[in-house]
This record gives structure tokens, sequence and C-alpha cells, in this order.
């Protein structure tokens, strides 16, 4: 490809010689007039000069956006020679005549297009004084008339609380006007023991123990509840819950997914990270700011470095992305979703091909956005002092380079004999029809032949049939290097602790579709003379890769380079798209999208976390689509409300805990569920005005913990390697690929559901009974299903029954001989409250007819156990 490239120029020169160019081509007296850069040579800077060397970037130090800057050049010197086309740079990299060809990210330039610039050139290279960027504004990067008539679109305003209200509190201020308008009467408040077994479920995932309970309702003090949530938002176990959400969001798991669904064995620390953001209570702004750009920041350390461990959260598979360029895009692709459901509230990805069907989304917007990713590499880090970090990465990539010699070398000496045990398998094995395609140059394959060729070429041939075929003397050189390259290996040093982080790196984009990665990383502290550096020699700050625009959202169908940005719609003012790194080892591109996420021009970001909040404590979203505030998507319930909360957020620190304090200290989620009400049950049958407190099934994680909470037999260490609780060999055996470290049933795996391992191709079965999320895909809310094997499962899986053997015994231990008192407990440790006197009965007959281990295991069967009232 390369050498066809190279002979454009010459293919040019002929075309000229002979009079037979295209109308592109100006005389030398039209090259003189300005209008003809207009017309034929702006649109060529347009589409394949000005996102390189324009106003967002000027590789090579070079700027094209004026005759001027042309004439004064860059790194090498000028590149316009008026008046001799073959002197200046620009044409000779161009026409393929001096190296590297240029554009070089992106299609090359037609012969028509390359002749164009050599006669603009040759007549003295005159310019227009039109604006000059990457991308000419059309139609297509227009927003429709009245976008930002959407209340979603709108800056979010505070107004001031209804005042014609009984209550105190702003969110029932709201929250009572519209009833009153509804004609709706709000329940009374709950009992202290629905109230506190809520607020434990809600904040830290597991039920309170009868001594937490007691100290609670023995506390006469009026702000009982206030210091209530205080100590459970203390509580290093509130982060596991709530960081559990955002785990679901950034589709967090702890493999690559799809058919092989390779191992992370670092994953754990992202997620450990977001346990610990949520314990410190991390200002969201600054949470969102780290995952995005983490190893940006100026304040960058190896726990902001881990958080960028969120762009690369999604499934991938396990290929070279040269040898498979569209995988690229995908992964491009599932982020902008992350980023777009996940923070936005909008779905941004839905204008990869083309404008966005139903909202103001543009396609250039998407793109405008991958492009701020663009240049990001997934890579290693070594969580080591800066001095040592250097001196094993400096080591890693000597010794990597030195096998790579030797392999290569190894290769050598191997491919001869594989090509010909591959002819012969071929000649041997498949129709002659297909040796006939094999044997012919490419060139002269039909497409079918081509299709032919190409399978029975990927054919592997085991190296210990190479080895039998070679001859001794090529067996032993073979042999010579073999040991050459275990000597190598033996100077490897030990392997330490490492996290799975993105940075900037070298992505370049050809023709024929992306190119493939340069190993390296500059955030990992390679030095800039270290093979691998990002750095190019002689370059003194990151150059960007350039992202193209994609026709059709095509990978193989580029177009115009494209410059970082955003959603417009949701763009207020001017916000940079690149901040400037001192280090000069980034982009600082994903730094100013973080920011633009969490500016105050930003309408979306802070109504979109608020709401988040709310759905996690009322059972619904004052938005009840939680990840699309798009057209399709469902009006707020209360639209005031959910902006007063977005201010209040946001300017008041992002800090999630207050927005707790703020919603648990309402009436309306201290309201009862049990409530009936005739006027209201016809008023509004759906509950969307919040008369009464919604019943919520609590989520798989939890109810495993709520039974090994109950039992006592969970461990609450908190954080480290995920754990393997027991799976059927059945089950395993079905699948050929991916971890599962089986462990039995016990102590070892009695950890929080949120350490369980996260296996892509094979969800852990109870979690998956009880509605796990794909965890290939951001989620904002879970299904809930009612099903029969839930039932089932509570009632014959080997861990629930070992559960309420275990809760039997704690019984037994706890209350000696003491039916009565065995029977109350089991009530106190299960459900936060004292039996009726009738279930007591029951209980009784149970124990003294049965055993103790039934009444704990109808404990776990109850739907009082499951629910959150």
């Amino acid at each position: 490809m390369r050498a066809l490239r190279s002979s454009v120029g010459l293919i040019s020169a002929a075309f000229l010689s002979v009079g037979v160019l295209p109308a592109l081509t100006p005389t030398g007296a039209e090259a003189q007039n300005p209008d003809v850069f207009s017309s034929d040579i702006r649109p060529i800077m347009e589409r394949s000069c000005w996102g390189c060397h324009g106003e967002a970037l000027q590789r090579s130090r070079l700027d094209l956006r004026t005759r001027d800057d042309a004439l004064r050049g860059g790194r090498t010197g000028p590149a316009i020679v008026p008046g001799r086309a073959d002197e200046s740079l620009f044409y000779r990299m161009i026409s393929g005549l001096e190296e590297p060809l240029m554009p070089r990210d992106g299609p090359a330039l037609s012969d028509a297009e390359i002749a164009a610039v050599r006669a603009w050139i040759d007549g003295g290279a005159h310019w227009d004084d039109g604006p000059t960027v990457a991308l000419a504004a059309g139609r297509e990067d227009e927003l429709p008339a009245g976008a930002r008539e959407t209340w979603a679109y709108q800056l979010p305003v505070q107004v001031a609380l209804p005042v014609a209200s009984p209550f105190e509190h702003p969110i029932d201020r709201f929250l009572e006007q519209t009833r009153r308008e509804q004609g709706l009467t709000a329940a009374p408040r709950a009992d202290r023991r629905t109230l506190l077994r809520r607020a434990y479920l809600d904040l830290i995932g597991m039920p309170p123990t009868p001594e937490q309970a007691a100290e609670f309702l023995d506390d006469s003090r009026p702000d009982v509840w206030e210091r209530l949530i205080e100590r459970l938002l203390a509580s290093p176990h509130y982060g596991e819950r709530w960081g559990r959400h955002w785990l679901d969001v950034a589709r967090y798991a702890d493999s690559d997914g799809f058919e092989q669904d390779y191992d992370r064995p670092n994953a754990w620390r992202y997620r450990d990270y977001v346990i610990s953001a949520f314990n410190e209570d991390k200002p969201f702004d600054r949470f969102i700011e780290e995952q995005i750009a983490g190893d940006e920041l100026d304040w960058a350390t190896d726990e902001t470095r881990i958080a960028t461990g969120f762009l690369r959260a999604g499934p991938r598979v396990h290929f070279r992305e040269k040898d498979n360029p569209e995988r690229r895009y995908d992964y491009l692709d599932e982020i902008i979703a992350t980023l777009g459901r996940g923070v936005l509230g909008l779905t941004v990805q839905c204008a990869r091909c083309h404008n966005h069907k139903f909202d103001p989304i543009l396609q250039t917007d998407y793109y405008r956005i991958a492009t701020s990713i663009f240049g990001y590499v997934e890579t290693e880090y070594p969580l080591l002092p800066p001095v040592e970090g250097a001196a094993y990465l400096a080591t890693i990539a000597d010794i990597d380079d030195r096998g790579r010699v030797l392999r290569d070398e190894v290769a050598a000496i191997e491919e001869p004999y594989r090509e010909q045990l591959k002819l012969e398998r071929i000649e041997r094995d498949f129709p002659r029809e297909v040796f006939v395609a094999v044997q012919k140059p490419e060139s002269e394959r039909s497409p079918g032949e081509k299709l032919l060729a190409n399978q029975v070429l990927s054919l592997g041939v085991s190296r210990a049939a190479v080895a039998r075929a070679m001859t001794p003397e090529d067996v032993a050189s073979r042999q010579t290097l073999l040991d050459r390259l275990a000597a190598v290996e033996d100077e490897r040093p030990e392997r330490p602790p490492m996290a799975d982080i993105v940075t900037d790196g070298d992505y370049r984009f050809t023709p024929d579709g992306p190119g493939d990665e340069i190993i390296g990383c500059p955030e990992c502290r390679t030095p800039p003379d270290v093979p691998g550096s990002y750095l190019h020699e002689g370059s003194e700050r990151y150059e960007v890769p350039a992202s193209p625009f994609l026709r059709g959202g095509d990978p193989f169908n580029p177009g115009q380079v494209m410059s970082p940005g955003f959603v417009k719609v949701a763009t207020y003012g001017d916000p940079p798209v690149a901040i400037s790194r001192p280090d000069g080892r980034t982009s600082g591109r994903r730094l100013a999208l973080a920011e633009w996420l969490t500016a105050e021009g930003n309408p979306l970001t802070a109504r979109v976390q608020v709401n988040r909040i709310w759905y996690h404590h009322f059972g619904r979203g004052i938005v009840a689509t939680l990840d699309n505030f798009g057209a399709v998507g469902d009006e707020p319930t209360h639209p005031e409300l959910l902006d007063w909360l977005a201010v209040e957020f946001a300017s008041n620190g992002w800090g999630v805990k207050d927005m707790h304090r703020l919603m648990m200290t309402s009436e309306a989620y201290q309201m009862a569920s049990a409530f009936e009400d005739e006027a209201n049950a016809e008023n509004d049958p759906d509950n969307l005005d919040l008369w009464r407190f919604r019943i919520r099934r609590i989520e798989a994680e939890i109810l495993r913990d709520a039974i090994m909470t109950s039992s006592g037999g969970i461990d609450l260490t908190v954080g480290g390697p995920s754990v393997f609780p027991y799976v059927p060999e059945e089950i395993l055996s079905t699948q050929a690929h991916g971890r599962w470290d089986n462990q039995p049933d016990g102590p070892a795996v009695w950890r929080r559901s949120v350490y369980v391992y996260r296996r892509r191709s094979l969800v852990f079965p109870f979690f998956e009974t009880f509605d796990l999320p794909d965890q290939g895909t951001t989620t904002a809310t879970r299904n809930v299903s009612t099903v029969a094997p839930q039932a089932l499962t509570l009632l014959n899986n080997p861990f629930v029954i070992g559960q309420a053997d275990l809760f039997a015994k704690r019984l037994e231990e706890e209350a000696p001989n003491d039916v009565a008192r065995q029977v109350d407990l089991a009530y106190q440790v299960a459900l936060t409250r004292l039996p009726t006197e009738r279930e007591g009965t029951i209980g009784h007959r149970l124990v003294t007819e049965r055993s103790l281990v039934d009444l704990a295991h109808v404990m776990f069967n109850l739907n009082e156990f499951l629910y959150v009232r």
C-alpha cells in the first residue's frame, strides 16, 4: 500500500505532461486568483490538513491556517515555496515524493487533488481570508430550531420553595404542593423499627443487629434519626452498598467477556477505588474527573490513575486491534454510551452513524466526544515509587526488545517449514480448487478464491511438526536461539503490583482503517529514551493522533479529521476542549471533557446524579428513565424539585452524602408504605406523586448479604481481590474458557457480595436468578422479576440451606433451650421486629415439631425479608 501511494506524485506528473488532468487543476493564471484557493484548495485543507495543522493542533509545530504560517513552516522548515512546488515539503509529502506520506491519518489525496496543489503552488500559492477550521460548518453541524427549549437542555434553576405547606422540609414542600393539586393525602410516618431497617438496607445493605436496633429504639433524643443516618454514612460498609450502584453504571466486571473471557487480575483495584470514593464522600465532580482523566490531573496519584479503569471497564475482545481495526471504534462507542447514559442521561451513542433520530444530538457531537477520548490506550501501571517504577519499566522494555529480536530469528528459521507443511496439508486434505487458489498470486485470485485462500492459509501448524521437518542444522540453530531466549527471560524481574489504567498513547489511522497501538506508556513513567515511549523522537510534547469522522459510522470509510468537543445542545459558553498539561505527556482533552461534564454550564450531570440517588431511596426516579432524559425518556414528575436538588447538589460541593441527609430527613422518606386511601388510589394509582413509601425488593447481592448477616457467618473485611463462591461443576463444565477458582462453600467465600468475582460469560447463578444486570453494558435500573426459580433457590439452594443451619446454631447459642426466645430472636435478627402473637405460636410449633433449622430457613423465604418496606 505504501509503494502504491508513493507513486501518486509520479502519476500526477505524467498526467500533467500529456495535458489530461481533470478540470480541478487550475491554470497558472487562475492560481494567482485567491478564489482558486476557496474553490479547489480550501476543501483539501479542511478535510486533510487543518485537523493536525490548525487551530486545535499543530503537529511538528506546523500551522497551515494562513499563507504566512505555511511559509514560516514547522520543525522541518517551510511547508511551501511559492512558485516552486517541487521544492515545497507540502507538495512533496502529499505526492509521496518524500516521507512520511501525508495526510498521515486519513485517505490519500486523489491524483487530481495532488495536481491541483502543484499548480496552485507553482502559481504563487495565494490564500483567501476565510475562516480556517478542520470541519466546515454546514447544516449537518447546526442544531435544529428550538433544540434548547426541551427542559433537559435548559440550565437548572432553583425556584423559591412553595410556601403554602404544613411541612418545613424543602422536599416535602414540593411534593405536598403536587399532592394537593392532585387531591392526594400523604401517608403517616412509619414506625421506628420499619425506619431503622429501611435506613440500614438503603445505606449499608445489611439489616441491623438486635443490639443496634435496641440502641436506636431506646434513644429518646429528638435528633436520633439524624444521628442514625450519620452513623450509617460513616460506616465502611456504606461505600460497599453505594459503590455497587455506581459499578452497575460503570459496567464493571473482572473478565473481558466474549468467547475467551480472559481474566482481569487487576480489575478489583478499580472496584475498591469506587468503594473508597463513596466512603470518603469524594465530591461527585472530582469523582467523575478522576475516572475520565485521573492521569491528567495536576494532583495525579496512583489512586486517580486506578480511577481511569472506568474507561476500560467494558467488555473487550482479546485480539490485536491492527488485525481487527473496527474494535477500536466499538470500544470508543461503548465508552461514549457509558458516559452518555451514565453521566449525561443521553443516548449519545445513537449518533454514531447519523444525527440522533429523536434528540438534538448531532453526529458531529458524537465524533467530537470520540476525538476527546481518541488518543487513549489501555495499559498497566506499576504501583511503585516513581524511581523504582521507571527502573522496572526500563528493564522490562529492554528484556522485551531483546526477546523480540530472538523470537523473530526463531520465526525466520521456522517459517519456510511451516509454510511448506501448510501447503502440503492443503494439497492433501482439501479439494484441488482450494490448492490452486492458494498457489495463485493474491492479485490474480477471484473474490471466491480470496475467501478460500484466506480461510485455509490461517490454519496453524504445531511447533512439534515444524521441528520434525527441519534439517539437523536448523534444529541446532533454533535450539541455540531458544536457549538464549530462555536466558533473557530469566532476567525478568518479579512482577510488582499493577493497576489497569488508561492514558494517552499513539494510535494511528491509515486509509485502510485504524492502526495499532504502539506499546508503551508515558504515564507508567517510561523515560523518553526507553523504547515504547509515546513521546516521539525529537518531540517535546505528546502528539495527539488524528480522529476521523466516520461516514455512516464505518471505520473503513473515514471522512474529515475532527476536533475535540462536546454535545452542542448541552454546552453553554465556550469551554476549553483541551487543557495544556505541564509535562506534555497527555493531550489534556479528556481533562477538558471531564471539566465540561461537571461545569456550571452543563445542564445534565447534576440532574442525572441527584435523580439516581432519589431512585435508590424512593424506588422511582423523578425522571423514571434514569439514563435517558431525551425525547423518548419520561418527563419528570416534579421538574421544579429536580432542578432545586440539582442546584443544591452542585452549588454545595457535589456531596453525595449531603444528598442522603437531605432526602432521608424528609417526611417523604419516612412515610409508611402500608397505607390505603381510596381517593389516592383512584387519583394516583401508580403512586407517581409519592403519597406513600414505595416497597422495593432488595437486589441479589444485598439478599445474599442479608442472609449471611442473619446467620452470623458474614466476613466484613473491606476491599481486596475477588472471591469465588462455589458453583456446581456441571455448570462450570459448560464453558471452555474463563476463570473461576471454585472454592467450597465456607467462611473463605462468605464475604460481601460486591467482592464476588464478576465473570461476564458466567454469572454467579444466585445473582442471575435474582436479576443481576448484564455486566457488558451500563445499567441504570435493574430489572425486577418474580419467577419460580427464585422461590426454588431460596428453598433448595445448598448455600441458603447451609446458612439456615448456621442461623439456627446462632439462635441456639444466644437462647439455649428456650424456644420462645429463639423464635423472638429469629424475627428480631431477620426482620428487625418481634413476631406477632400468631407468628410466635406458629414459629414455636415449627421448632418443636420440626427443627430450629426449619424456622431459620423459613425466615429467609419470607417476603418481608426480601423487601424494603
